[in-house]
């Protein structure tokens, strides 16, 4: 169920380009990512109490809390940094760059979760890096 999961978050970040594209155009970066980030928070509550999920706030450790307020922070400056890369740069270029991410990921699980990665993965990495740097060069 992860691997359909994963696509359709590729799917849905795929849309999330274009349109973001379309909504930014005449509006200033910032604001656009406010109100796509207040679309989140709104979505992400009413899917939490929905689901029932909420009953659960009161387990969630004060080491999760401190992770969970990193991560949106990075999600924060991340999309604040994308927004105005779209809006100023093609979305065809800026998305596939954003994609790098994945490098980063990777670096950090190696390190903080001794992740393993075969000779296959690390030829994979290789050549979403070219490919990648190919687009952005060559478009």
């Amino acid at each position: 169920m992860w691997i359909v999961a994963a696509c359709l978050s590729a799917a849905f970040a795929g849309l999330t380009a274009i349109l973001s594209k379309c909504g930014v155009k005449n509006v200033n970066s910032n604001v656009a990512t406010a109100v796509r980030t207040s679309v989140v928070l709104v979505f992400a509550w009413v899917i939490v109490f929905a689901t029932g999920a909420y009953s659960t706030l009161a387990a969630v450790s004060a080491t999760s809390w401190i992770f969970l307020i990193l991560s949106g922070l990075a999600t924060g400056a991340s999309w604040l940094c994308y927004y105005y890369a779209i809006q100023k740069g093609q979305v065809s270029v800026v998305v596939p760059i954003d994609k790098l991410s994945i490098l980063i990921t990777v670096f950090f699980s190696l390190i903080v979760f001794k992740e393993k990665l075969t000779w296959k993965a690390w030829l994979g990495l290789a050549i979403l890096t070219a490919g990648t740097v190919c687009m952005a060069v060559f478009t």
